[in-house]
């Protein structure tokens, strides 16, 4: 195992490695940009290094500053998180190079999973299915509306070097097939520096369902089930949860089988996710492969008791997978709400200021993955996303009411974020009964913003009560405050009794 472990990002995600590489009695090293001089991943490592300005290009971006920190703090690994530098095929190649471990799947996966035409190709050549589409990135419009009138409409155009959303339009007949390529490329080349793009089949009624996958190198590889993704905002994923409330243990088995078949065909080593379509009619379709641990991962956690990260470490240290296939169980149902900085009500437009309160729900079941506190500035440098909060408990009734009552109790003051647009999903009634698929967001979007300002009104009156309950100590406090001889007030006294005894 590992002595000492960089970790190449910041936020909530570079914290939680962290507490797993404590518990492994691993030391840790970060870096940060000139915005996170005091974040809390900066004040928890071990050591922390000042990588530059708060421009990521100029920071966490920064492959040669990176590993310069690496080799001066003796790290033998580096952990690269999600997003920044996690799928960059040139910086896992840089850090073999340097006589460092990249704790992630070897730079040829990640080359061939994170080009998705590469994918497809790679999967055409197994039994695993795949959307229809085109196998080479668009090089002529015409031949590809041709492919498009094949396929038939509406068709998907995504960009072949990117995800999230970025560089995809649905395109339904031909007349604004054109213009929607070119759109799609014009914004393709500016989130990614690749303007290439792709066509597949856009399925009705689909469900975005994904498999965790652990493999090591000595030829192991297992899936930990799947998780249920079709809460989305523009494609960018909102709620997940464990286990999908849409699929049944025959489909579990099949899409199972076929993430498995997916990690073998690229060499896969390490903690990784297969994305799958599967339309109304439970057909499933490869979509992608994510080379890195998923923001969702606490999910699969939750459910199954397994430590992702402790298993990267592992699997990246040399050591086979202690976990056998069939020792894989799910307990319970978990759900996640991704936490933004954003204003639900104006078109989720960032938000950035003082954090001014900080209220984080606690309990039975409730987890928050998050690096933020109170007086924290929040910089419209980074991604929006606070944190994670993730409720577990026996069935998928009782973590949809724990989670409710979760996000009740979250508040953050100073900025706005999105914690009462998930709790308007989760108290919708087509989400509480379970089979929705990806298109929730457009078909509910005015009942969910009317019930936001609701839940909003609820949470000002739990602020309120807590403002009123801090006014009372401090008054509390105030009316105890004669003095000994030495000047210390009688509740001070108290409190240096109780540290004393």
């Amino acid at each position: 195992m590992f002595k000492k472990i960089l970790v190449a990002n910041r936020g909530e995600i570079a914290l939680r490695v962290m507490r797993t590489c404590r518990e492994l009695n691993i030391e840790t090293v970060a870096v940060f940009s000139e915005a996170d001089r005091t974040a809390p991943h900066v004040l928890f490592a071990d050591e922390a290094y000042y990588l530059g300005p708060a421009p990521s290009n100029e920071s966490y971006l920064r492959h040669d500053k990176i590993l310069e920190i690496a080799l001066q703090s003796h790290a033998e690994a580096i952990h690269p998180g999600y997003g920044f530098l996690s799928e960059n095929t040139e910086f896992a190649r840089r850090v073999a190079e340097a006589g460092m471990v990249f704790i992630g799947p070897p730079a040829s996966a990640i080359k061939t999973m994170g080009d998705k035409t590469m994918a497809r190709q790679a999967m055409l050549q197994t039994d695993v299915p795949v959307v229809p589409g085109t196998e080479e990135p668009i090089d002529n419009v015409e031949e590809a509306l041709a492919v498009a009138k094949t396929i038939g409409f509406p068709v998907l155009i995504k960009a072949a070097g990117g995800g999230g959303g970025k560089g995809m339009r649905i395109v339904n007949n031909t007349q604004t097939f054109i213009d929607a390529v070119g759109k799609a490329q014009r914004e393709s080349k500016s989130a990614f520096g690749d303007s290439r793009v792709y066509i597949e089949k856009y399925l009705e009624e689909p469900h975005h369902i994904e498999f965790q996958i652990l493999a090591d190198e000595h030829g192991n590889i297992i899936h930990l089930n799947e998780r249920e993704c079709s809460i989305q905002r523009r494609y960018q994923k909102v709620i997940e949860e464990s286990p999908s409330p849409f699929i049944d243990q025959d489909l579990r088995d099949r899409m199972g089988k076929a993430a498995v078949e997916t990690a073998r065909k690229c060499d896969y080593v390490g903690a990784g996710t297969v994305e799958f379509l599967v339309d109304k009619h439970k057909n499933f379709y490869f979509l992608e492969m994510n080379t890195r641990l998923q923001v969702e991962h606490p999910v699969t956690e939750m459910v199954t008791g397994i430590d992702l990260v402790a298993e990267q470490i592992r699997v990246a240290s040399g050591l086979p997978l202690e976990i056998k296939q069939e020792d894989v169980k799910i307990y319970g149902h978990a759900i996640e709400c991704r936490i933004y900085a954003e204003d639900a009500a104006q078109d989720f437009t960032p938000s950035t200021g003082k954090i001014v309160m900080l209220q984080i729900p606690d309990g039975a079941g409730t987890r928050f993955d998050g690096a933020i506190r109170q007086d924290m500035e929040i910089t419209p440098y980074y991604d929006p996303m606070l944190g994670k909060l993730i409720c577990w408990a026996k069935d998928r009734e009782g973590a949809l009411n724990r989670s409710e009552r979760a996000l009740r109790e979250f508040y953050i003051g100073g900025i706005e974020t999105t914690i009462q647009f998930c709790r308007a999903v989760i108290r919708h009634p087509v989400f509480r009964q379970g089979p929705y698929d990806t298109h929730f967001y457009t078909q509910f979007q005015k009942a969910l913003h009317a019930d936001i300002t609701r839940a909003t009104e609820d949470v000002l009156v739990v602020a309120g009560a807590t403002l009123y309950q801090h006014k009372e100590q401090l008054k509390h406090i105030s009316e105890s405050g004669k003095s000994d001889r030495k000047g210390r007030s009688n509740w001070v006294r108290a409190q240096m009794g109780r540290e004393q005894s």
